[in-house]
């Protein structure tokens, strides 16, 4: 029988390794302590991998979604053809990534095309990064939203996402929302990153709030965001490069709305 026939499990070479040194050092005491260490180092090992593989899979992933939400409400309209088109331009996408890019647009918005096994490589590799699987359904909701308004056959089409990336349908809603009341009569553009607080309404949207929340859940609100686009967090996490400036852009968003609410009631 070939040793192929008995495949190692991902990231035990670091265990296995460090547990025969351990033991042939210290005994069963060294085995523990060998192993241990080397599942730490597994871990490391694997995370570098695994952020290799978000930032591959992120774009690939998110166009054919794209399609398939776009799709979803019978047509592809020209409003968001051209929403894309402008979206790729602002991700710098040029010659065969683009191409690569409308590609999977296509793929996606094909009746034929499986939402959930589309989406597992992604979702498999994304278990542990909360907030790159935050960001993307939010790039989504971007791209249903940019004609105007979420129709019901889309938010369905994204609640489907949302619940592959075990985001809470209570989450989901308020990004829902949120979205409605940013973009509501401005379609035309993929805004979601590049947006500004020119209304106090359109403030809280962006914090995702409600006029009626207090200050202290305003604070938590804002907060929150603020650490789920920090650049360096995001790139931790295996977000492509991209996507980071997009995310700088979303956050001065964030900013500029903070602001804009602290004025109108006086927070210090």
């Amino acid at each position: 029988m070939k040793s192929s026939d008995f495949p190692l499990p991902r990231h035990w070479w670091g265990k296995i390794i460090l547990g025969v040194l351990g033991m042939l050092k210290g005994g069963m005491t060294g085995l523990v302590l060998g192993v241990i260490t080397g599942h730490f180092i597994d871990r490391f090992i694997g995370g570098l991998r695994d952020q290799g593989r978000v930032n591959d899979l992120f774009l690939d992933t998110l166009f054919a979604v794209l399609g398939h939400v776009c799709k979803a409400d019978g047509r592809v309209t020209e409003v968001e053809i051209a929403a894309i088109e402008q979206f790729m331009g602002q991700l710098g996408l040029e010659g065969e990534k683009r191409r690569a890019a409308i590609r999977r647009f296509n793929e996606g918005k094909a009746r034929e095309w499986d939402l959930e096994a589309g989406m597992h490589d992604f979702v498999q590799v994304t278990h542990a990064n909360p907030q790159v699987r935050q960001m993307f359904l939010e790039y989504l909701l971007n791209g249903a939203a940019v004609d105007g308004d979420i129709t019901q056959a889309e938010q369905e089409v994204l609640f489907r996402v949302a619940r592959a990336l075990r985001i809470p349908t209570m989450a989901f809603v308020a990004m829902v929302n949120a979205y409605r009341a940013t973009h509501a009569g401005r379609g035309g553009a993929y805004r979601g990153p590049q947006a500004t607080a020119s209304s106090l309404d359109q403030a809280y949207a962006t914090l995702g709030m409600e006029p009626s929340a207090s200050d202290a859940d305003l604070k938590r609100a804002y907060r929150r965001l603020v650490a789920r686009y920090h650049p360096d967090r995001l790139a931790s996490s295996g977000m492509p490069d991209a996507m980071i400036e997009q995310s700088k852009n979303r956050a001065r968003e964030i900013n500029v709305a903070w602001d804009a609410i602290k004025a109108a009631r006086g927070i210090k």
